[in-house]
């Protein structure tokens, strides 16, 4: 949302330079009107900008928003001067969704602004005090506007008077002004993107008005103006309101300033909306931020909360994600059927303690992580790209065993790679963990707000929650083995088995492109055609694996496999392995090309590498991963302030056709450096390599 902000601002000022202000100035009509029924000399004077907006049109705060604020570019005789404009509290604008897109006014608006006179003003004279106001109106349109306005104040020695249809109107709209409120305090702490404020009573303060409905208008970008706020009593009979930090703030911030606006005033009269404060940005005690963002406990109850959270996890069962992993424990307990009816009690059991300890386990480190001021919600961890890629590669070797490339061998049961009968109860634990891990993501509407309300839990009524998740996610296979009479109900084992055990290995490879399509979302685009290479390799391996343990094989024929296999799939994971968080901040950035973007950054002065490549053209992704995977040239990027642009012909692009049709060229690669003061760019060879660019870059070519 901050980006389309930003671009939509760049189109509110564009709007003001080539739309003509006449074209709707209906919308809003402006006057300037005054306090007072003359100027005394020396003695300032308060006039407003009077906006008259009609229904559903509005204009903007001094932190606008999306939008861009009033302004009067004042004429005033010789002498006088003007102050800011006073702006009252504002409201938040809302498109027609409902979603915020501003801060801004409607109805008749009345600005306020002290004007000064010269202290020598001859008296008995007129003066005229005019300049040109000028605001974007927005209603599901935006539109500029602007108008001449202006007035005459005769000129007297005696004070003024006030003005009998102005002076009130404009006093109270002075005396509502947002500013201090002594019976009030806040603070304000950031943790990585969270504002939260205390807003508390005054030391010593008792009885004081409860305000009602409190919302945040930043007065700069620090404070995120587009996103929900959330606030809570807080134990100081005060409030604590939650904001997310501005996408375009100062990654160092380090105070906000505002307005908290309260619909039934400040002040127990009701009068005085706004409580203009500015405060340091602290960094949070311990646990604090983790409290606020925790959701609330509901009034239902715990017992309600365990109820919902068992009803949860038994539709989990039903949930795309889970469905595939748990079709393979359905395939363990049809081939063990006609096995001693404990060993199947017991497998059951195990299935279930595999859920209940990763339940357990998550949910003890989730809750560590918030306790300490971490950020996560439930499924965190699929948030890492590396343990989303482990997960694609673990349901990929359990659909390849499905699919027959291989068979586990019994050394291989004791990690669970096996779910048939002769794979043990390590099997049936390794398939409740798998159930748990990828079920996270998948809440149902029961089990959201059951798992919501344990995160503001005490410890212990928490780890109840999640173990009424577990057991109901786990119970109608515990139901299955613990009933024999249910288990012999189960079909007999057969040939059908083959059929179906591979039929189950198409919902595990729908898993696999579901997550392969969660870690596009997570890594860059070179990095997912490494993990896709990747995935083929270790695939490769498990292959091999599969035709050198096939059954009749030597001793050293299955070895063989086993060394293949450990080669190839360590070849696959050092290749597909997704980068680290400091590795992804410190790659290159591209930039979309363009001719225009060409001409401005070298007007800037700039050195512009440009990379005309494709998705499907392979010399380019190797240059890439040869050249801008080198720590000399990235590092040779930075220091330069190399703008570096890509031109993705990977669609038909007539542009970059005619640049590539420019430079003699036909196909990509082509990579161009301009340096400042050439009119020429260099043009390198196809095929790259870190000398290659760095003496480019560096104008050795």
């Amino acid at each position: 949302m901050g980006r389309f902000a930003t671009l939509r601002k760049f189109a509110c000022l564009l709007a003001l330079v080539l739309v003509p202000a006449t074209h709707a100035i209906a919308q809003v009509r402006a006057t300037l009107v005054a306090a007072e029924t003359s100027v005394q000399p020396g003695r300032p004077v308060t006039v407003a900008l009077r906006l008259v907006h009609d229904e559903h049109w509005h204009t903007y705060w001094k932190n606008p928003g999306t939008g861009l604020p009033t302004e009067i570019a004042w004429t005033l005789p010789e002498g006088w001067t003007a102050r800011p404009i006073q702006w009252p509290a504002p409201i938040p604008i809302k498109d027609s969704t409902g979603a915020i897109t501003g801060n801004g006014y409607d109805g008749d608006l009345l600005l306020p602004v002290t004007l000064t006179p010269p202290a020598d003003l001859a008296v008995g004279t007129n003066v005229e005090l005019t300049g040109t106001a000028s605001w974007l109106m927005c209603a599901d349109v935006c539109i500029p506007g602007s108008a001449p306005v202006g007035l005459s104040l005769q000129v007297a020695a005696a004070p003024p008077a006030a003005d009998p249809d102005w002076g009130a109107r404009i006093g109270a709209v002075i005396d509502s002004l947002p500013r201090d409120v002594a019976d009030w305090t806040v603070e304000a702490f950031r943790e990585n993107d969270l504002i939260a404020l205390s807003i508390s009573p005054a030391s010593g303060t008792t009885g004081v008005h409860q305000p009602q409905d409190l919302y945040l208008f930043s007065e700069d970008t620090v404070a995120a103006y587009d996103k929900p706020q959330r606030v809570r009593p807080n134990a100081q009979g005060g409030y604590n309101l939650v904001v997310p930090f501005g996408f375009d703030a100062p990654p160092d911030a380090f105070q906000i300033a505002g307005v908290l606006t309260s619909e039934n005033g400040w002040n127990a009269d009701g009068s005085l909306r706004g409580f203009a404060f500015s405060t340091a940005l602290l960094a949070p005690p311990p646990g604090f931020m983790a409290a606020l963002t925790a959701p609330e406990v509901p009034e239902r109850g715990i017992g309600l909360t365990v109820g919902l959270a068992l009803l949860g996890g038994l539709i989990l069962n039903l949930m795309p994600c889970v469905f595939p992993v748990l079709g393979l424990k359905v395939l363990g307990f049809v081939n063990q059927a006609g096995s001693d009816s404990r060993k199947v009690v017991m497998h059951g059991v195990i299935f279930t303690a595999g859920v209940l300890a990763s339940f357990w386990a998550l949910a003890g480190l989730l809750a560590a992580l918030r306790q300490g001021g971490t950020q996560l919600g439930w499924g965190f961890q699929l948030q890492s790209p590396a343990f989303v890629f482990g997960i694609i590669v673990v349901l990929m070797v359990f659909a390849m065993n499905l699919s027959g490339v291989f068979e586990f061998g019994l050394r291989a049961t004791s990690i669970g790679g096996s779910l048939q009968t002769r794979a043990g109860y390590g099997g049936s634990f390794f398939t409740g963990v798998l159930a748990t891990l990828v079920a996270t993501p998948c809440s149902a509407p029961f089990l959201a707000p059951a798992l919501g309300a344990a995160l503001a839990l005490p410890t212990g009524q928490s780890f109840a929650v999640f173990t009424a998740v577990g057991i109901g996610l786990s119970a109608p296979y515990l139901v299955l083995s613990a009933y024999p009479r249910a288990v012999r109900m189960l079909p007999r084992p057969g040939a059908w088995m083959e059929t179906f055990k591979q039929f189950m290995a198409f919902p595990l490879y729908a898993t696999v492109a579901f997550l392969l399509w969660v870690l596009a979302g997570q890594v860059a685009e070179d990095q997912l055609l490494d993990t896709l290479i990747g995935l083929t390799v270790v695939a490769s391996g498990v292959w091999l694996y599969g035709r050198f343990h096939a059954p009749g094989s030597s001793i050293a024929r299955a070895r063989l496999g086993t060394a293949g296999l450990a080669v190839l799939a360590a070849s696959g994971l050092w290749l597909a392995w997704p980068p680290s968080a400091e590795e992804a901040r410190n790659a290159v950035a591209w930039e979309d090309w363009s001719p225009e973007s060409v001409a401005q950054l070298r007007a800037e002065g700039r050195i512009v590498y440009v990379d005309f490549t494709a998705r499907w053209c392979t010399t380019c992704q190797a240059n890439k991963k040869i050249v801008f995977a080198s720590d000399e040239v990235r590092q040779a990027l930075a220091d330069l302030n190399v703008a570096t642009l890509k031109a993705d012909w990977t669609l038909f692009n007539p542009s970059i056709t005619a640049a590539l049709e420019q430079y003699g060229r036909s196909a990509v690669p082509l990579n161009l450096v301009w340096l400042p003061g050439r009119n020429e760019p260099i043009i390198l060879p196809e095929l790259l390599t870190p000398g290659i660019v760095l003496d480019a870059i560096h104008g050795e070519s």
